[in-house]
């Protein structure tokens, strides 16, 4: 096809005549793959006298076909594209690229970055030479702009195929550093300066990003880039052509400069634990550090226009994270908190001489002439290397000091800013062992005090500042009588801020008090309910989705969450939040839910569980959780399994007896579905059958209509499972109907003919271990129990239900649980009193991190030491998975079932074992006599007698546990 003709028919690709438009799109596919066809789109692309419609189109079906065809997607497979077209191609769009408008570059460079991607270095080894050549000629900002897309193909690789990043830094690193130092000297530089140094800095940071290229390691070489950068970073930026509106001033070319600049600085300076490195930047430290960073640190004009005209703003950007990643505050921070942490020797003390002598002349300057500013740059770098000063000597004995002299007075500044970042600053030392309480005391009660300042980020600032000095408080009487104040406080300051961290505040408060927060639960639960609708509000209406208010709103039922489990105690409490907490849980238990889903499983669980009892209202909730199961929540599952269960076990009656809904049979269509669905993965069926585990549990003699049909699917679900975890869940429920009725469901499994095949893979599986000898399945005490109560069920059977070989088999693996089982509780409690003795020899918090530093080689000149200590660290990661590779799954795959109320919770497997052979020894004592004395063997007759005595003795425990629980409710 000639170039007319395929400029008639990309013509009429954009026509409004749907027909016109079909029939040129079926040519352009019909051509696509023939010779010059690809060259013709590039020529059309790049033509000026074209139509400019067509010429977007063109580029358009270019970038699409070029990522769709440039290279082979299969193994062997033949590129569809000739090779001397894809030479053509190669050749001239490097050249046009940079030169085409805009609208067009956009997508030549999408296709130049996939052929470069796939071609460079093997297929396009010219390509180095050409940008090369440019660089030194006239066609500068090509080959900056072809070097970028070339550097991105390397930012994120890793050592292995970064290989040929080095050969370009060291053919093209002289000249970028010739065409910067040119541009930098420039006398009123136009913005076309701008982008040309942006598309350096560009390259320079991708090309550094992982890794400090050697070629930077000649001082010369190093310290000529830095100066260039630091020129940029210091001088003014032009004001003409500068947008008036300080929005657009972030996309205009000289501040883009700017912010890359920072950028390279920054990330240059966090590798700074490199010896060499470290060394190269010393001689400029200071300069960068108290003429760069540290003003940085300190309010600015932009901070107190947005303080006084927008404060809520204020707030909502000092507590983004996403406003971090690009705060020049925060990198500032960050630089002074890992230069100090990693050459604190050599710098820590300069820096705090520093920030002295700016409290000495804040001190010593009058009222009208203190420098506020500076003072609020030092309290933000005092705050910043707290963890630093709180365990290195001598600042760490001058803490209480420091904060007295230059904190408190800040308290009643007449600057809002300091005020607040006084309450910050002491927030970050709550935890000091304060000499004098009264200096805590004050701290404390000023941090109250500013929760009712007039200017809302101290206010802000003042509860944030108060969740640690909760968590610190040693003596609650200190707040315990402000109690209902703060409470106050807070509910105004969340009416007017929605924000995730001051919920966090509150969920600190109730944690601490507990029970004490029975009289406000009520006021609680209804404050965060108005606070979470409102969050949702303003979320539904945000519609570019970054409103905090999503987060809020999470923070705001995690919290309510909190309060139910403080007030646990007391069931009536639940009655009355319900209806402030109902409409909650009934609108968000759809699928509007999801971002929240969580959470509100979390409160309907609690309410299910500790309320006198489940409320019809609350049983309104089953079809939403079943509906969500059935729709969109499977993954939800083992959360949804919780409030389930609570409905079984708490409202059994209930659930057994109504059929308006039929929930017995709504749990059937459920269970069935998700056991019988054959795509869905083995971890998201397991909350299956522990639910019918629960019915059998809690309905024993009341639903034996259900039992076969449970045991159907449990087996059929079993010979298609892979997981051993969930393999071993099936298996329990066919031991929890042993339990529910021997007798039902040894003819249930004899009728389907799986009787033999059933207990023959129980007991391989109680008998197979992984290399370490460790049992492989049955592992937690649960488990065993379920296994230990099946299988006792199964001895009451009569002699033509269970032969003689069958007994003994049974009877030995029941006395081997029972003996793992006793083990395993008696290491269980072994484990929790070393806990609690070895509670006070914990290290504090600095020596943890003293200790943290050490092991990885984070002091000076620590580089090599961080890199043999990963390494051995890795080893030892090895070490432990080789250890561990016969395991199918891991303790993480176990959902803490065993904190789900159950009936069998007050049976003790050694007594229900004990009482069943004894009623045999009664009905049938030939039978029993025979097996003790004469089938089993000695060490099964021994361990007999032994669970016989600990049966016994676990009677009279259990009966004096009975008498004294039974005093102290009496009392």
């Amino acid at each position: 096809m000639d170039l007319q003709s395929l400029v008639a028919i990309l013509s009429g690709a954009n026509s409004p005549n749907q027909d016109v438009r079909k029939a040129a799109e079926e040519s352009l596919n019909q051509f696509q793959y023939a010779p010059q066809h690809l060259v013709r789109l590039l020529q059309i692309v790049v033509d000026g006298s074209c139509d400019m419609a067509v010429r977007q189109g063109a580029s358009i079906y270019f970038k699409n076909f070029i990522a769709k065809n440039w290279s082979p997607h299969e193994p062997g497979e033949k590129s569809k594209i000739m090779p001397g077209d894809k030479d053509m191609v190669r050749q001239n769009i490097i050249v046009f690229v940079a030169k085409v408008p805009p609208l067009l570059r956009v997508q030549l460079g999408e296709s130049l970055k996939t052929i470069i991607y796939a071609d460079y270095p093997e297929q396009w080894p010219t390509l180095l030479h050409w940008v090369k050549h440019n660089l030194q000629d006239q066609q500068v900002h090509d080959a900056l702009f072809v070097l970028r897309i070339l550097a991105r193909k390397y930012e994120f690789k890793s050592d292995e195929e970064r290989k040929p990043v080095y050969h370009i830094i060291e053919e093209t690193f002289p000249h970028l550093l010739n065409i910067f130092n040119r541009l930098v000297q420039i006398v009123n530089p136009s913005i076309e300066v701008a982008d040309l140094i942006k598309l350096i800095c560009k390259i320079f940071w991708s090309f550094i990003y992982l890794e400090i290229p050697k070629h930077l390691f000649d001082p010369n070489i190093f310290s000529a880039w830095m100066t260039l950068f630091l020129n940029i970073l210091e001088r003014p930026v032009p004001v003409e052509g500068q947008p008036a509106d300080p929005e657009l001033r972030r996309s205009w070319g000289w501040w883009k400069v700017k912010k890359w600049t920072v950028h390279i600085l920054n990330r240059l300076f966090t590798s700074i634990s490199k010896s060499n490195m470290y060394n190269l930047l010393q001689p400029r430290l200071d300069v960068v550090l108290f003429e760069v960073v540290f003003p940085l640190m300190c309010f600015n004009d932009s901070d107190q226009k947005l303080w006084d005209e927008d404060p809520h703003e204020y707030v909502r950007k000092g507590y983004d994270i996403i406003e971090d990643l690009y705060s020049p505050r925060t990198a500032a921070m960050e630089f002074v908190s890992e230069l100090i942490r990693k050459r604190g020797k050599e710098n820590l003390q300069k820096f705090i001489l520093f920030i002295v002598e700016i409290f000495k002349r804040y001190e010593e300057a009058g009222p009208g002439y203190k420098p506020y500013r500076q003072k609020d740059g030092a309290l933000l770098a005092i705050g910043t290397l707290c963890d630093k000063l709180k365990q290195t000597e001598p600042y760490k004995s001058q803490l209480e000091h420091m904060l007295v002299q230059h904190v408190f007075p800040e308290f009643s500044s007449p600057m809002g800013h300091l005020r607040a970042k006084a309450a910050w600053v002491a927030g970050q030392y709550a935890y000091i062992n304060f000499l004098d309480p009264n200096n805590f005391r004050k701290a404390l009660h000023s941090v109250v005090g500013g929760m009712r300042d007039l200017e809302l980020p101290v206010r802000v600032d003042s509860v944030f500042a108060l969740r640690t000095f909760v968590e610190a408080c040693r003596d609650l009487n200190e707040i315990r009588p402000i109690l209902p104040q703060l409470l106050d406080e807070f509910f105004k300051l969340m009416n007017e801020v929605e924000n995730e961290d001051l919920v966090f505040t509150l969920e600190t408060i109730v944690d601490k008090f507990g029970e004490e927060m029975a009289p406000y639960a009520l006021g609680l639960c209804q404050n965060l309910a108005a606070a979470f609708w409102k969050c949702i509000n303003t979320a539904e209406s945000d519609e570019e989705g970054d409103d905090p208010g999503a987060l809020a709103a999470v923070g705001c039922l995690r919290a309510i969450g909190t309060i139910l489990v403080s007030v646990n105690q007391f069931p009536h409490i639940f009655e009355q939040i319900e209806p402030t907490l109902l409409p909650i849980m009934h609108r968000m238990l759809t699928i509007d839910g999801q971002e929240v889903f969580e959470e509100v499983l979390e409160i309907v669980s609690y309410m299910t569980l500790f309320a006198p009892k489940i409320s019809l209202d609350m049983w309104t909730l089953w079809k939403l959780l079943m509906e969500a199961l059935a729709d969109w929540a499977i993954d939800f599952f083992p959360n949804i399994l919780v409030p389930l269960h609570n409905y079984i076990s708490r409202g059994t009656s209930h659930f057994l007896t109504c059929k308006e809904p039929d929930y017995q049979q709504s749990l059937w269509n459920m269970i069935s579905s998700i056991m019988g669905d054959k795509i869905l993965e083995d971890g998201q069926i397991e909350p299956a059958p522990k639910l019918i585990g629960a019915l059998f549990h809690n309905c024993r003699g009341q639903v034996d209509h259900w039992v076969e049909a449970y045991i159907r699917v449990s087996i059929e679900c079993l010979r298609h499972a892979v997981k051993p975890y969930l393999k071993s869940l099936l298996v329990q429920v066919v031991a929890d109907a042993f339990y529910y009725n021997p007798s039902l469901t040894m003819s249930i499994l004899q009728k389907l003919g799986v009787a033999a095949e059933i207990f023959n893979l129980w007991f391989q599986m109680l008998q197979q271990t992984k290399r370490s000898g460790l049992r492989a399945n049955f592992r937690r005490e649960h488990e065993k129990k379920v296994c230990c109560l099946g299988l006792t069920s199964l001895l009451t059977l009569p002699a033509d239900q269970m032969p003689g070989e069958a007994l003994e088999r049974i009877f030995k693996a029941i006395l081997d649980l029972l003996v793992a089982y006793k083990d395993q509780i008696a290491e269980a409690a072994n484990e929790e009193e070393a806990d609690e003795d070895g509670m006070d020899e914990f290290p504090s918090d600095e020596d943890e991190d003293d200790e943290l530093d050490r092991e990885m080689g984070s002091g000076e000149d620590g580089d090599e030491a961080d890199s043999l200590k990963l390494q051995k660290l890795a080893a030892q990661a090895r070490v432990f998975r080789s250890n561990d590779d016969d395991d199918d799954f891991s303790d993480d795959d176990f959902s803490d079932d065993e904190e789900l109320e159950s009936p069998i919770d007050d049976v003790d497997p050694f007594i229900f074992f004990v009482d069943t052979v004894k009623v045999l020894q009664a009905s049938d004592p030939l039978r029993i006599q025979n097996l003790l004395t004469q089938t089993l063997d000695f060490h099964y007759q021994a361990l007999t007698s032994g669970i016989a005595q600990h049966a016994e003795q676990r009677r009279v425990e259990i009966e004096k546990l009975q008498l004294e629980k039974a005093s102290a409710n009496a009392s």
